[in-house]
């Protein structure tokens, strides 16, 4: 496993594609952000665990975001995601 020091708002690039950078860090808790091509699949280890059993426990399940009144789509993302766990969208 490579072990990487990073501060807020620095990052790390996988493979050309894939940037995760940190974006907050609150206490023991550090809030990361994922940009990756649409067709890489993204999950915390947990649902990537879940699914990988073949299990979709309805905690984990995120459908597609419907649109909110007056909402744009990534406000739409960012209240399901908070609704689900503490994942949130953006643009």
């Amino acid at each position: 496993m490579l072990v990487l020091s990073r501060k807020k708002d620095e990052s790390i690039v996988i493979n050309n594609s894939i940037r995760i950078v940190v974006v907050e860090i609150r206490g023991d808790k550090v809030r990361l952000g994922v940009e990756a091509p649409k067709e890489v699949p993204v999950h915390r280890s947990e649902v990537y665990d879940a699914i990988a059993r073949g299990e979709t426990p309805d905690a984990f399940a995120v459908s597609e975001p419907q649109p909110l009144a007056g909402a744009t789509p990534a406000e739409t993302r960012n209240e399901q995601a908070d609704a689900v766990s503490d994942e949130t969208w953006v643009e």
